[in-house]
């Protein structure tokens, strides 16, 4: 796969940014340490560019019909402004990726990316329930995966005679989440027009961010309070620099950090903790089906329904080491005499706990928490307990 590069790439390598290569893009890793980046977001603010997160666009008549068939949620419970997370499955319930869908204001033209979002809240005050017209979506497919969801989401618009524009405007987005405990005040002082910080959780806006027309969550994958910023590409690095400089100073964060916090939450990491190749499982399997709404018609529904009543063999916990080892993904997990209960998927050292963690799939009978395990590290089995995730109360 060719390497993608973020539009503020040149930015983050001046600053002296590790880079990694993650579903086909080179995303900084780390900018200071792991460990001082994870800290300011657990104790105050750091931003983040997550700009390898794909965006699909969906308008048109039938654009409601067409993203709840493909999603596990149900998108007809969202106005203008409102977001939910969803899993995207195949005919086997098995998650082919995880994502966040946006409903936009109605009218929305898709195709032109984040700069006519921007004219059209322009046009109209920024009043989302002001204007008609046809129902618009932005959903957020994980890393390298913008153009399989391009792909599946036209496919299945032209198998059901569908009337919906789709469009992978992946490369007209930047992303950048600011996330911490300061963050509503960091955002705050970087949108003087606008009050974006009395949103609520999964509630979403346009803003003039340090100027630049943007699209405003209140979404994060840390598990503090933050916010994630979607604007055009041109208009990303004035937006960075507006949390990363004086006088705000949000310290940037890599993939690193990003890793460690989520784990810490047990927050689910596409291509790891699941995939439809390497670790095929189910929304209710990776314990998130509160995101399956079974009263609608969706790709894969019979067959989630079916195990839902029936219950699955494994699903996904957490584990906390009771000695010194570091948890990976692909360590298998034991009933502490060598037979094998389940496997991690992912695994860290916490900064916060100073304990080693991870989180994989472990058979029913081995799934409640403080059950005694043990995890395989180099050939030694490692004393551990399930722990429910998160990790840590917030």
């Amino acid at each position: 796969m060719t390497d993608r590069h973020p539009p503020l790439h040149d930015a983050h390598e001046a600053r002296g940014a590790k880079f990694t290569d993650f579903g086909g893009w080179q995303m900084p890793v780390e900018f200071d340490s792991i460990r001082t980046e994870h800290a300011a977001v657990r104790e105050s603010v750091g931003v983040f560019d997550v700009s390898h997160m794909g965006e699909v666009e969906v308008a048109g008549p039938d654009a409601t019909a067409l993203t709840n068939r493909l999603t596990t949620n149900d998108v007809r419970a969202l106005d203008p402004g409102d977001s939910q997370y969803a899993a995207i499955t195949d005919d086997e319930g098995v998650m082919l990726d995880d994502t966040v869908v946006y409903r936009l204001p109605d009218g929305t033209p898709a195709g032109e990316g984040a700069a006519s979002l921007a004219a059209f809240e322009d046009d109209h005050d920024g009043d989302l329930d002001a204007p008609s017209g046809d129902p618009a979506y932005l959903f957020v497919p994980n890393a390298g995966h913008d153009g399989q969801m391009y792909d599946r989401w036209t496919a299945h618009r032209d198998e059901w005679d569908l009337d919906a524009t789709v469009a992978n405007a992946t490369d007209d987005w930047a992303m950048l989440a600011v996330q911490g405990p300061d963050a509503a005040d960091a955002l705050d002082e970087a949108t003087p027009r606008d009050r974006v910080v009395d949103l609520s959780k999964f509630e979403a806006a346009s803003a003039a961010v340090a100027g630049v027309e943007s699209w405003v969550a209140r979404t994060g994958y840390t598990g503090e309070d933050g916010f994630e910023v979607m604007c055009p590409t041109g208009g990303a690095a004035t937006v960075w620099e507006a949390f990363v400089d004086a006088p705000r100073e949000a310290q940037p964060c890599g993939l690193g950090a990003r890793d460690t916090l989520r784990t810490e939450m047990g927050f689910l990491l596409s291509g790891q903790d699941f995939d439809p190749e390497s670790e095929p499982r189910t929304p209710y399997e990776a314990r998130i089906g509160f995101v399956v709404e079974l009263d609608t018609e969706f790709v894969g529904r019979d067959a989630l329904e079916a195990q839902k009543e029936e219950g699955v063999d494994e699903t996904f916990v957490g584990v906390r080491l009771r000695e010194r080892g570091v948890p990976r993904g692909g360590y298998a997990v034991t009933d502490g005499d060598l037979t094998r209960v389940g496997k991690l998927t992912s695994g860290t050292m916490s900064p916060t706990l100073d304990e080693p963690i991870g989180l994989g799939y472990l058979h029913e009978s081995y799934a409640d928490a403080g059950t005694e395990v043990s995890v395989v590290v180099r050939g030694d089995e490692k004393r551990a307990e399930v722990v429910i995730p998160p990790f840590l109360d917030r």
